[in-house]
């Protein structure tokens, strides 16, 4: 057990967490949440011992092993993979080298062997003699190939990095496992593993992601960072946004009767219950039902965009045509053969292992990039507008988001002033923050001027390359809810898994041996044996 006593963090006048108490027991998976700048990350620190609170203190149930993903991916550019990953049980490690050091010595004693044999002793009964496999293994599930445990860290690309560190995490069955965005720069497969791994894991884990799917797979408890406290909650994120939804929407009601909130609480309950895939989680809801009361849901300060996409005309039947596109990158085909066309009203998913190609193709039929191999062609009442994975070009000038919008409007009339702040406005840029200067802006900012500029504009046709980075999750949100709703066609990208299932009835996938295109949802596509073959033949 993990707990945490009357923790405080302050940075001079700013409050973080006031007297934060709360524990953390075997068998279950923790998900913080919290808006950005709550201090999510900065939470998981202290209980690392990274960072020292103000006041108060976490304590480790003796003889307990918790163990951190690491964040900095170049401490150990010096080691080999696998060396790295069993660095993760420090204990296991160093009676390891210990061991070695003493077997090695030329002038090896008695002393020295009696040593080695007590050393043997305990680093057989820690798993120490199949130390290796299990890293091995481990490694091999995340998608790093056997050819590569034994280079240097240091000779890897950052996301295969990301991969060994956690293995490195996962390593040695830690008591308490804490996880700072643990799905960043992994495929659907990997994190599909990941989810499963972690989903029958029966010690402790505390998770930080924006990933809400992930949230959903492995949580049976969400903590809400909060008006800086931390409030604990039974079920995993859906299950406390859904909650949350209800409970303000009660608390605003207050006239309704006290039987019928019971019982819509009860009805929303059932719901969720009869959902459930994994046990743990149906255990956890299953109690939910007696004791939860929409009372100890608090108001929370969290602030949702308005994000609301609409059509300045709708478009005709043809929307767009693909005939024989392909596309290189130093002599790397990043995808060939592709063909498909666009019907009115798809909302469509595309797919690649190599994100270069799914970036490329974007670029191409938004017009930003020539075309090497094959055409394509817009029907001539679309208006596509696009949110490219790069920005930056959009931001180089020092004007103030109002004059910066402005820039997408056909007129300068003043009186446009007061309908160009609203658009702002439903991205939370009211007042004084709709006339920062645009270069100053921080990644989530950014995409909600770029949403903005996006909604002033009224395509009929939306493209988008990775909507969900820089993002929190109230960002997320409210975005997967803006495009269920439209009423258009749309183009995307996204390492999103709810957002592709709970929008997109298309998906294409690009390879270097054509095109996949399947009328289905993300989940029914993953699980399909055929484009499982398919998958494999297209990309071997």
């Amino acid at each position: 057990m993990l707990t945490v006593s009357n923790v405080s963090l302050q940075f001079g006048k700013r409050v973080l967490f006031d007297e934060v108490n709360v524990k953390f027991t075997k068998g279950n998976c923790y998900g913080i949440i919290g808006a950005n700048g709550a201090g999510k990350s900065t939470f998981l620190k202290i209980l690392a011992g990274e960072q020292d609170p103000t006041s108060g203190h976490v304590s480790l149930e003796s003889d307990k092993r918790m163990s951190v993903l690491e964040q900095n991916h170049f401490k150990f550019d010096s080691y080999p993979v696998l060396e790295t990953v069993l660095r993760g049980n420090e204990k296991l490690y160093s009676i390891k080298t210990q061991m070695d050091e003493l077997y090695a010595k030329p002038d090896f004693s008695e002393e020295d062997g009696v040593k080695a044999g007590e050393l043997g002793v305990i680093f057989e009964e820690m798993g120490g003699w199949n130390a290796e496999s299990d890293a091995a293994t481990l490694l091999s599930n995340l998608g790093i190939a056997d050819s590569d445990h034994y280079k240097l860290m240091g000779e890897l690309d950052s996301k295969a990095k990301v991969r060994v560190l956690l293995a490195q995490a996962l390593f040695g069955n830690p008591d308490v496992l804490i996880l700072d965005e643990p799905t960043n720069d992994l495929d659907v497969e990997t994190i599909s593993w990941l989810e499963d791994f972690l989903a029958d894991y029966e010690n402790t884990v505390i998770v930080v992601s924006h990933d809400r799917h992930f949230l959903d797979a492995v949580c049976t408890h969400i903590a809400d960072l909060d008006f800086a406290k931390l409030n604990l909650y039974s079920g995993n994120y859906s299950f406390w946004y859904q909650a949350s939804q209800l409970a303000a929407r009660q608390r605003a009601q207050a006239n309704k009767k006290a039987e019928e909130k019971k019982k819509e609480l009860q009805e929303f309950i059932q719901r969720f219950s009869s959902n459930v895939a994994k046990a743990r989680q149906a255990t956890a809801r299953k109690k939910m039902i007696d004791k939860l009361d929409m009372q100890e849901i608090k108001p929370s300060s969290r602030r949702y965009p308005a994000i609301i996409f609409e059509q300045e005309r709708e478009a005709g039947d043809q929307i767009l045509e693909v005939k024989d596109l392909g596309a290189k990158s130093d002599n790397e085909i990043l995808f060939a053969d592709v063909n498909f066309t666009l019907k009115k009203g798809d909302k469509v998913a595309i797919l690649s292992r190599n994100s270069l190609a799914k970036t490329a193709f974007f670029e191409i039929i938004s017009g930003n990039s020539d075309v090497q191999q094959g055409e394509y062609k817009w029907g001539v009442t679309t208006t596509q507008t696009y949110l490219p994975l790069d920005n930056t070009n959009f931001f180089n000038s020092d004007l103030n988001l109002v004059d910066w919008l402005r820039q997408y409007v056909d007129t300068d009339e003043e009186r446009y002033e007061e309908y160009i702040r609203g658009f702002l406005g439903r991205m939370l840029f009211s007042g004084d923050e709709a006339l920062k200067s645009s270069s100053v802006l921080s990644g989530g900012e950014k995409m909600r001027c770029m949403f903005s500029r996006m909604m002033l504009l009224k395509g009929n046709v939306l493209l988008f390359d990775e909507p969900t980075n820089h993002l929190d999750l109230e960002s997320i949100s409210a975005l997967n809810n803006s495009l269920e709703n439209f009423k258009g066609t749309i183009l995307m990208s996204s390492h999103d898994h709810e957002l592709i299932q709970t929008v997109c009835n298309r998906i294409i996938e690009l390879t270097p041996k054509g095109a996949i295109d399947r009328y289905m949802n993300y989940d029914e596509y993953l699980k399909d044996p055929k484009v499982k073959e398919l998958r494999q033949n297209y990309y071997s």
